[in-house]
Order: C-alpha cells, then sequence, then structure tokens
C-alpha cells in the first residue's frame, strides 16, 4: 500500500509557532492522484504542490481545470476534513496564492474552532512569507515543491523510517520505540533556517545582560535549576523512557549524572576567578580574567535525552553565555521541558534557545558568525565532520564520536564480579552508550573458557521489553527499526566471518509488541580483529570475546584499536593495574571498574579516534572551553598622597 506523508513532515512547510493539536495525516495517494503521477524529487514534489493547490480551490468553491481527474474532490476532503491547521497554515504560509488564501481561512476558523474573522486573519498572516528566500532565490512555492518531493522519496526510499520517532516543536513524548507507530501525536516540524537564524540573533542580544550579571547570581539560577530537576525527577525519567525507550531506572540514572554537572555549576564562580601578580614591574600589575565566548551551541545525541544537554547547557551557561541547543530530533522533548525549568528557574529569555532539525539547521550553526564555540556528541565521522566544519569557520569545538571499549579480565581476576560487570555494561540501554563494553579480552584460555560459562546463566536470565513492564526489565528497544535492522545484520556477519555465536538475541518477539525495535542480548566467542563485529562500533547489545594469551597481546589490543573512549581492566595485582592505567592510549579507565566515567567535578573525554578538540566534557575543562582569557597589563603613574584632609576642597 502507498505510504501515507504528514504535511507537517515536510521540513519548513508550516512555521513552528503555528503547532496543530494533533498532527494531520493526508493520504499520499490522494495527494498525487489529482495530477499524473510523477517520479523523483522535485517533480513528485510540483505534482503535490498542484494536489495543494486544487484542494485549495475545492474548498474555496472555486472551479477546478477541465483536465483534473475526478479523484480531486478526494484530494480536497482529505485536505479540508483532516489537515485542519496544518493545512491552512501551509497554504498560506508558503505558496502565497489568493486562491490558497481564500482556501484557508474556513481551514483555518475550523481548526482554531473560532468564528472571529480578525483572529482567523491573524493567524494566517503570521504564516506569510512572501518573496524568494535569500540563500536559494527561489520561492515559498518552489521551495515546497523542493521539500514535498524529497519527504516523498526518503519515505518511498525506506518505509522502515517511517517509525523514527519524530520531531516536534511541542513538549510532549512522541513515540515509545517499541512498535512503528507513535503513540503520543505530536506536529512533525523541522525549524526553519530563518527562524534558527533568528534564535541565534535572539540569544546574542541576551548574552549581554546576562554576562554581565555576576557569577554568584547565575550559579543561584543554577541552584533552583537543579531543585526543580530533583522536583520533576519521575516526569523526566518519563519523558526519556517514552522517546528513547530505557528503563525507567536507567532513565532515572540519565537524568542523575546530567544533574550532578548542575550540581558542580553551582559553584562555578570558584572555575571562573582570574589571576593578578601585584608589581610585575614598578608600577605595573598584570592580571587575567575569564569571559564567556558570547553564543554557544550544543548539539546533541538521541542516547541519553536528558545527560547530554545538561553536559552542555549547564557549564556553558554559568559561565556567562547564551546557548543554542539543538538536542537529537529523535529525542527532543525532554530537552524542551528542561528549557521550560530553566525559565522558571529564573534564566532570562532568550539565553537558552532549542531548536529542532537536522543538518540543515546544525550546518547553519557551524556556518552562523555569531556562534563561537559548539559542542557535539554522536558518531565519529559526525565528529570529524562538524569538528572541521567549525574550525574552518574560526569556531572552537570539542566533539566526541563514538568508541570500542574493552574490558581485560586477568586470569586472578573475580570472576563472578568480571562477569556481572561485563552484562551490566555490555547490555544496559540495549548497548546504546558511548561507554558500554562491547568487546571482552580474556587473558589465556582458560579464563576465557571460565567467563563464559559464567556469562551465558547472566545474559540468558537478562528480561527484555518496555519500560512500561516493570522495574525489573534489564532493556528495552533500540532507537529505531533501522538500528535494529543494522545490528541483526552485523550479527549475522560475525557468524559468517566464523566467530562463535553463543547466544544469540535475532529474533525476539515480545507479546503484544511483536513490531518493535527489539535485539536480544547476544554473546561472540572466538572473535579476531579482522571481523567486522569487532571492527565497527555496534551501538547494540552485542559483546564479542577476544581472546589473547598474555596480558601484553590484551593490552596492544586496545592500544591499537582506532577508538580510545573508555576501557577497563579486572585484577587482582596493584602493579598490573598501575602498568596498564600508565601505558594505555585510552581516555578514561576503569580498574575492576566497567564504566568509568568520571565523576561531574573531573572531566569526561576520550582519546584517538573517539574526539576531537583539545578540552573535555564538564568539571574544569569545561570551563576552560566556554571562557577565553583576557590578560590586562596595567600601569598607574604616581600621583600625590597627602594622607587625610579634613577640609572640604574646591572641585578644579
Amino acid at each position: 500500500s502507498p505510504p501515507s506523508l504528514s504535511l507537517l513532515s515536510v521540513p519548513g512547510l508550516l512555521p513552528s509557532h503555528l503547532t496543530p493539536p494533533s498532527p494531520p495525516q493526508v493520504s499520499l495517494a490522494n495527494l498525487l492522484a489529482a495530477p499524473a503521477a510523477m517520479a523523483g524529487g522535485a517533480a513528485v514534489g510540483q505534482a503535490a504542490g498542484r494536489g495543494l493547490e486544487l484542494a485549495g480551490r475545492r474548498v474555496a468553491g472555486l472551479p477546478l481545470p477541465e483536465n483534473v481527474e475526478p479523484t480531486a474532490g478526494g484530494v480536497a476532503r482529505d485536505v479540508a476534513g483532516q489537515a485542519g491547521w496544518g493545512a491552512a497554515s501551509s497554504l498560506v504560509g508558503q505558496a502565497g496564492s489568493g486562491i490558497l488564501k481564500a482556501a484557508a481561512r474556513p481551514l483555518m476558523a475550523s481548526a482554531m474552532r473560532t468564528t472571529n474573522a480578525a483572529a482567523v486573519d491573524a493567524a494566517l498572516k503570521e504564516g506569510v512569507r512572501p518573496g524568494r528566500s535569500l540563500r536559494t532565490g527561489k520561492t515559498g512555492s518552489e521551495q515546497v515543491a523542493e521539500r514535498v518531493g524529497s519527504a516523498i522519496e526518503k519515505q518511498s526510499a525506506s518505509l522502515a523510517e517511517a517509525s523514527k520517532p519524530v520531531k516536534t516543536t511541542k513538549i510532549v513524548p512522541t513515540q515509545v520505540p517499541v512498535s512503528p507507530v507513535p503513540i503520543t501525536e505530536a506536529a512533525d516540524i523541522f525549524m526553519s533556517e530563518a527562524r534558527a537564524s533568528s534564535a541565534i540573533a535572539d540569544a546574542a542580544k541576551a548574552q549581554i545582560g546576562w554576562a554581565a550579571t555576576n557569577p554568584q547570581r547565575r550559579a543561584r539560577v543554577m541552584m533552583a535549576f537543579g531543585a526543580l530537576i530533583n522536583q520533576h525527577m519521575e516526569k523526566l525519567a518519563e519523558l526519556v523512557s517514552r522517546e528513547h525507550g530505557k528503563t525507567l531506572p536507567d532513565a532515572r540514572g540519565d537524568v542523575q549524572r546530567g544533574l550532578e554537572v548542575i550540581e558542580v555549576c553551582m559553584g562555578a564562580p570558584a572555575f571562573l576567578k582570574g589571576e593578578m601578580t601585584d608589581n610585575a614591574g614598578p608600577g605595573i600589575d598584570i592580571y587575567a580574567m575569564r569571559q564567556a565566548l558570547g553564543v554557544v551551541a550544543g548539539i546533541t545525541p538521541f542516547n541519553f535525552p536528558a545527560m547530554i544537554p545538561l553536559w552542555k547547557m549547564g557549564p556553558a551557561l554559568a559561565s556567562g553565555n547564551a546557548m543554542i541547543l539543538k538536542p537529537s530530533e529523535r529525542v527532543p522533548s525532554t530537552s524542551l521541558f528542561l528549557a521550560e525549568l530553566l525559565k522558571e528557574a529564573g534564566l532570562p529569555d532568550g539565553v537558552l534557545q532549542v531548536v529542532n532539525g537536522d543538518k540543515e539547521i546544525v550546518d547553519g550553526i557551524l556556518d552562523n558568525e555569531t556562534i563561537q564555540g559548539v559542542g557535539f556528541v554522536g558518531s565519529t565521522p559526525i565528529a570529524q565532520y562538524i569538528y572541521g566544519r567549525a574550525a574552518a569557520n574560526g569556531k572552537r569545538a570539542q566533539c566526541f564520536g563514538g568508541a570500542k571499549n574493552h574490558m581485560i579480565i586477568m586470569p586472578d581476576a573475580d570472576l563472578d564480579k568480571a562477569a556481572d560487570a561485563l552484562v551490566g555494561a555490555g547490555f544496559g540501554a540495549a548497548g546504546e552508550r558511548c561507554m558500554a563494553i562491547s568487546v571482552a579480552v580474556p587473558v589465556g584460555e582458560k579464563t576465557a573458557d571460565k567467563l563464559i560459562e559464567k556469562l551465558i546463566p547472566r545474559i540468558e536470565k537478562l528480561k527484555v521489553g518496555p519500560y512500561t513492564a516493570g522495574e525489573d526489565v534489564d532493556f528495552g528497544p533500540v532507537i529505531t527499526a533501522q538500528a535494529r535492522d543494522r545490528i541483526n545484520g552485523l550479527i549475522g556477519s560475525g557468524v559468517d566471518q566464523g566467530a562463535k555465536l553463543v547466544i544469540d538475541g535475532r529474533g525476539i518477539k515480545i507479546q503484544g509488541y511483536e513490531n518493535g525495535f527489539f535485539v536480544g542480548p547476544s554473546l561472540f566467542d572466538n572473535v579476531t580483529p579482522d571481523m567486522e563485529i569487532y571492527k565497527q562500533e555496534i551501538f547494540g547489545p552485542v559483546l564479542s570475546t577476544v581472546r589473547k594469551a598474555t596480558y601484553e597481546d590484551a593490552l596492544k589490543l586496545v592500544i591499537d584499536n582506532e577508538y580510545g573512549n573508555g576501557t577497563a581492566i579486572f585484577t587482582a595485582d596493584g602493579d598490573t593495574a598501575r602498568d596498564f592505567a600508565s601505558r594505555v592510549n585510552v581516555g578514561m579507565v576503569g580498574i575492576n571498574f566497567p564504566i568509568p566515567v568520571p565523576l561531574s567535578y573531573y572531566s569526561f573525554g576520550g582519546w584517538k579516534k573517539s574526539a576531537f578538540g583539545d578540552l573535555n566534557q564538564y568539571g574544569p575543562d569545561a570551563f576552560r572551553f566556554y571562557t577565553k582569557t583576557k590578560t590586562v597589563t596595567a600601569r598607574w603613574f604616581s600621583g600625590i598622597k597627602e594622607g587625610a584632609s579634613f577640609n572640604f576642597k574646591a572641585m578644579d
């Protein structure tokens, strides 16, 4: 059957301030039935645009062209009966035709549930964007045609993409990734380039007053913000679980680790102090001060909807910057709710701007001259791209990429503790963590055999399901059907390339969620470094075992890997542990500790292809990143020192 297309799934079709109460669903078959069916990108978009015009004529009671197919009435009914506010806004907001304006009035009136003509005209006026784009040189209708065509082309290429959580500007959860159908409706909207530029300009204006606010007062906003996060912990966890799919206990941990960074930001004045040398020369003092960069941006991933936005916004705002926060389009609601809490905590309007969008918005951020620094967390190819483009535009950038984290298990290790650690670190959050342990490296055949023996029953007991199934669920679904299929494909490649699949998590079905994005836990043995399951970051619940004969061989495996985010060793020998910590070329190291994410008053960051930039996230490094140093050399010439005076002196 033909795919369905929401009018609001087309970026920029509807201004973000005209958010409908529920998303219209317009039949793509009807939309394209009026004109002849046309294939490919902009051509299909033009046909869709023609369908909208025909619908507008029909709703306005205007005659249809003679060559229109009878199904044009179906187009009109779909648009008028289902689109409501969205169709009205898109018709007048982009097309700008008098005919379409006439058609839009009854639609807008119906959507607003009002007969007040002035109110309807005012709403329509807000949506008008006349003229041609300065960037593209195209009219609104031409851009609509291209965007509709692009959206149709993408949806036709892979119907699985229809199961992604929708992008939203509403503060509501959009989808539990256990079903390809959203369970909570929200508008599918990307912010336009023009509105994003406007948000950046507003942030620049607001930043001046915020930077002039003394550090202690800014810290008090962080204190109030932290209290509100604690107060709304369960609501935030629910938002995280509903959009991402992780369990509620895991979602609470997501929020908590972000809150801990906000707690450190309550002490920001201590990080923002300058330096001074008195009498550096005859009558000369030298002092250095730390000042905010100005407007900075944070681009955050789907796998930690609360934690990483908090890691970005806390130090940036406490340092006196304004921030443009671009959360993942798959999990936008948590960031939007956090922004509401910050406003309630006392953050001035405009200082934090949350923008929703895709690569077009990201490129706009990277190319905007106002933005002085960019922080990113995501995959390595994107991290490298953002770092390069930001640097080329003269911006500071800290970009954190992928990982392939190894855990070495020495023969003297407590294997029960090691097995427990591997199961939690390897399968928690369905493996969608940049600090997940995805490679176990037992030293010696006996160690490997015993470890596998202890892992099997632990993994087989894991409970997989939706977060609504209870607090005892160990992990939930992965983020999209595409991610699920990719993970299953990599598991298949491991089998094809000769690894031993001890536990196969493919094909898992959860009753009531048969179409869910679930992947069961998988365990491989006898993996070698030339296999795809070793070389690629799987980002799923898959644990690979690479056997090594000696400690030196195991250490070399970690050193030679292209990633350097985190690593761990389990051993009872202090000398081995100290040698490992000293020699391994990885940014975060755990000793008998599987996920060595530093506490918030240290700093988080990897090495090699896991990080681009020379300063880490949160802790002292974050305040260095979000401020610049100004050094002042001051000389005061000698004046008249007369001591105390008890008489009024005439003013010269």
